[in-house]
């Protein structure tokens, strides 16, 4: 594998206050926009990743959920907006 041929390669300066600014091609790929927060995390082999946190969020909290209409037995939104208004209003409304 060739790292030169398969990554986007940009350099930052890192200020005396630890801010970084991320390259305009990097915050394009990760769909970074002004006031979304990033995430750095860091994966078993050591290297460091950052990602939009709004887009890790999204896929967490998907994953987390996946299945769980099923088991719930929801079939269509009409099943999520009834059980909504249950809750909100009881039983009978």
């Amino acid at each position: 594998m060739n790292i030169m041929s398969e990554a986007i390669m940009d350099l930052s300066t890192v200020t005396t206050n630890g801010q970084v600014t991320i390259p305009a091609e990097v915050r394009r790929l990760l769909g970074v926009k002004p006031g979304n927060k990033v995430l750095f995390f860091q994966r078993a082999n050591g290297d460091v990743v950052i990602d939009n946190a709004s887009v890790a969020a999204i896929k967490k909290a998907q994953a987390a959920f996946a299945g769980a209409a099923e088991e719930i037995g929801w079939k269509s939104d009409d099943d999520v907006v009834e059980t909504v208004m249950e809750q909100r209003y009881g039983r009978n409304a």
